[in-house]
């Protein structure tokens, strides 16, 4: 029986739906379930099912499991791509195989003679097994073309070893750039973009070579290319980035632009000389994928709008704080971009500049010459500007300038590191800063970090003993109507449940009350408790408003946030 009559039959899809989607099969070729799981008429279960049902063999759905790689390296990546097959387990002599046509006599007979295994063919969607070949072997095929090439006669290339000073920078350029390592640095970007890392990591040890990605804030490993390569990688990568790759004693900063799939993606390098050799990290700056629009952060509607009218006053100083990779950038990009009329002159001191934007004078600090922020914000004065954008307050005399300018008729948007809203007024107190002037020149502090969204893909509800809620000091009477979510896992978000990011924000703002407690130089408890009084949400109250939402998970909340 056909798979089409046989889901209409268990009741899956309407004889309609396979109407339309073997017409939308006869336009543009391809399997009926892939069609059927694309038009959402089926899921990827139900084709697994009916397609065992089919075939009279067991059936399997890649992307509800992990895949070990000790597995996955049985099948060469050249050979699993021509048959598109993806091994799943070895059991004694026999190899378990994910196949689309489970027939294929011709792909079983070259499975088993390049592999010396009894292959089990295992009948699976189109879908999940395009998606796990994908997953699983794009960049190990790129690694093993490249490889097979270097250790070829025709594609050797010298690699310079860590001693060799030998060489001049033009004639190791050269030999880097003949040889197919360019290929291999060239997609392992690229693949980072397609998987949505914000990071690259190229790390050195003594006796391996990892590259990593990071991706949602956790890192991930998807490759170990041999240490031969080890000089030529981080060469190539040096010379895109403009460095000078015949020093390697000194941490070195550079910038790559490339093209990834249609769009251009800016990336910030950074090299530093670690024990085993240099280690490359890679922040992938993609603008086209950013929106910097407020509205889609993540704000609560209350914090959002006490945050515009801030933002919107014709003077004073807005602080936004975090740690490194909470977002802070890209919240004040975001108010930035509403700002940026004709009408308005902005200028913007950062180190470094990550995204340019139109309309805004973005100066770069470069400290080793003496420009640092004070004396860039200095000169900002005298350029008239309304809205001034410092990229961070590190020390009084870049605090006390943006104070003064703050007081003098000029918006100031700047980032401080401090763990929460209420403990920036005393952060600003100790580095010198009056209470008073704290207190007149401060019109709201924000506070913020990225919790990961649950994957939408392998979604599904979850019950919390109620230790698990009195562990973060929350009763756990107040959730028992709630609904709460969590991800299983699944391919399309690395087995991880989470599938990117959004932010939580503490919102405070300077009222009248809390200018009071800062000229009596009242405990930041204090600050904070009046502030909550009035309204303030909390990082942790926001981070369990999208828990209740089904944004996040209870288990983020614990990581991402402290007890109020």
């Amino acid at each position: 029986m056909r798979l089409g009559q046989m889901l209409v039959e268990s009741g899956i899809i309407t004889d309609k739906q396979l109407e339309v989607a073997l017409s939308e099969q006869r336009k543009s070729g391809g399997r009926i379930g892939y069609t059927l799981i694309r038009f959402g008429f089926a899921t990827e279960d139900d084709i697994a099912k009916a397609l065992g049902q089919q075939y009279n063999l067991p059936s399997i759905n890649l992307s509800n499991i992990i895949l070990p790689s000790d597995t996955l390296s049985v099948i060469p990546a050249e050979v699993a791509q021509k048959h598109q097959v993806v091994p799943v387990a070895r059991k004694g002599k026999i190899l378990e195989v994910a196949m689309i046509d489970p027939f294929n006599i011709h792909a079983i007979d070259d499975i088993e003679f390049v592999t010396g295994y009894r292959v089990k063919p295992l009948v699976c969607p189109e879908t999940t097994l395009t998606r796990a070949l994908k997953e699983y072997y794009d960049v190990n095929t790129v690694l093993t073309k490249v490889i097979n090439e270097i250790e070829s006669d025709e594609g050797e290339v010298e690699v310079v070893d860590e001693g060799d000073d030998g060489l001049s920078e033009s004639e190791v350029s050269q030999a880097i750039n003949d040889a197919p390592v360019i290929k291999l640095v060239n997609d392992i970007i690229s693949e980072a973009v397609k998987r949505e890392a914000s990071d690259i990591h190229v790390e050195p040890f003594e006796k391996e070579f990892v590259v990593r990605y990071r991706i949602d804030g956790a890192c991930h490993d998807v490759m170990h290319p041999p240490m031969s390569l080890k000089n030529a990688i981080i060469s190539r990568i040096k010379i895109m980035s403009e460095m000078n790759i015949a020093e390697k004693r000194v941490c070195q900063d550079g910038r790559i632009k490339i093209n990834v799939q249609g769009r251009t993606i800016d990336l910030r390098v950074s090299a530093v000389p670690v024990l085993a050799g240099e280690k490359i990290v890679m922040r992938i700056l993609d603008k086209g994928s950013l929106s910097f629009d407020l509205t889609v952060l993540g704000f609560p509607k209350a914090s959002l709008d006490r945050f515009i009218k801030a933002i919107e006053s014709p003077f004073g100083i807005v602080l936004v704080t975090g740690p490194t990779g909470s977002g802070k950038t890209t919240t004040l990009y975001s108010a930035l971009s509403r700002l940026n009329k004709e009408t308005v002159h902005i200028m913007t001191a950062e180190d470094p500049i990550e995204y340019h934007l139109d309309g805004l004078n973005q100066v770069q600090i470069h400290e080793e010459i003496g420009l640092d922020f004070a004396n860039t914000l200095r000169a900002m004065l005298r350029q008239d500007p309304n809205i001034i954008m410092v990229g961070e307050i590190r020390d009084h005399e870049t605090a006390a300038i943006a104070i003064k300018a703050s007081l003098t008729g000029h918006l100031v948007l700047s980032t401080i590191h401090t763990n929460d809203a209420p403990s920036t007024i005393h952060r600003l107190i100790d580095m010198g800063i009056q209470p008073f002037l704290v207190s007149s020149a401060t019109r709201l502090i924000m506070a913020q970090r990225l919790v990961k969204k649950i994957c939408p893909r392998c979604k599904e509800k979850v019950t919390y003993k109620d230790e698990k809620f009195e562990e973060l000091d929350m009763n756990p009477n107040d959730y028992r109507d709630i609904t709460l979510y969590k991800g299983k896992g699944c391919s399309k978000c690395n087995n991880t449940g989470y599938k990117g990011r959004i932010g939580i924000y503490e919102v405070m703002s300077i009222t009248n009350e809390v200018r009071e407690l800062i000229l009596e130089k009242k405990s930041t408890q204090s600050i904070k408790k009046l502030a909550t009084d009035q309204g303030m949400i909390t990082l942790r109250g926001d981070a369990i408003l999208k828990m209740v939402d089904g944004i996040t998970t209870l288990e983020e909340v614990k990581r991402v946030t402290a007890s109020d």
